[in-house]
């Protein structure tokens, strides 16, 4: 296979001989495509971006600055959704992202908004999937084999233990930790921690917490209110407002609150053996 310069290629750009590149890709300056990738002709690779090898980026997909792609990863592709049928969608990749092996990522369908998202500095490990519609904030970790299923959001800094897997339509929040073989079927909060199948909340992520640099008296302030809202006493419509007037001037709790009000397609997760109080 001879690749194809198609006039939107960086002259700074360095491209195997054995890769495919179709007429009408935009390749970014420094771009590296190694041996026997395939770049269709609506790909847009920014600045930097490396391909290592075997790598097929298809569709409308848009790669941000210096991401690197590691062999057989499938990128782009349509949706495996059966009500798929062929409408215009995107893909769009961050910066600084690292997409491991066999990885695969499917750009949206017209029933989520024609759109999936990964953010940047994100680190996809080997053979983990995102599907249709899905939204992924930055500086996310997949570990080995997660599979997130169409729709699903994942909020910023989220951890994914490997095997974990996560219903479709599931909210994520922010700073929260998902464990290794967790089957996700309801949102889990912003800062919690989901353990087992199916998951139930486990507490906080307070490993996360300590290391992105939170101070005690946050994270003091954070389990007191997680007591408080996941206590047996009341309702959690009751306990969201003793908590919301509590740490009125809190941000991480308020970002807790507004998750639960904001609400979505699936129940919230909680933690084992309580009770569904939310009325």
């Amino acid at each position: 296979m001879n690749h194809t310069n198609a006039g939107a290629q960086h002259e700074t750009a360095q491209v195997h001989a054995t890769a495919l590149v179709e007429a009408g890709a935009t390749i970014g300056a420094e771009v590296r495509i190694g041996p026997f990738c395939h770049v269709g002709s609506a790909v847009v690779l920014g600045d930097g971006v490396e391909l290592k090898s075997h790598v097929a980026v298809a569709g409308k997909t848009s790669i941000g600055p210096r991401t690197r792609i590691f062999p057989f990863a499938s990128i782009g592709h349509e949706p495996q959704d059966l009500k798929y049928h062929g409408e215009e969608s995107v893909l769009l990749i961050g910066s600084d992202c690292t997409i491991r092996e066999g990885v695969t990522m499917n750009p949206g369908t017209d029933g989520g908004g024609l759109k999936t998202v990964v953010g940047d500095h994100c680190t996809l490990l080997a053979n983990s999937h995102v599907a249709h519609d899905c939204i992924v904030g930055d500086h996310v970790i997949l570990s080995n084999n997660v599979m997130l299923a169409g729709h699903t959001s994942i909020g910023e800094y989220v951890i994914m233990g490997g095997g974990s897997a996560v219903h479709q339509f599931v909210r994520i929040g922010a700073h929260a930790f998902v464990g290794g073989l967790a089957g996700v079927e309801n949102d889990v909060i912003p800062y919690g921690m989901a353990l087992g199948n199916r998951a139930g909340l486990a507490g906080l992520n307070l490993v996360g917490l300590r290391r992105r640099g939170f101070s005690r008296e946050s994270i003091h302030d954070l389990r007191r209110a997680y007591r408080l809202l996941f206590a047996a006493e009341g309702t959690l419509k009751e306990r969201l407002a003793d908590v919301a007037i509590e740490f009125e001037t809190h941000p991480q709790v308020h970002e807790i609150l507004d998750f639960i009000h904001a609400g979505g397609d699936r129940a919230l997760c909680m933690p084992r053996g309580s009770k569904d109080t939310s009325s």
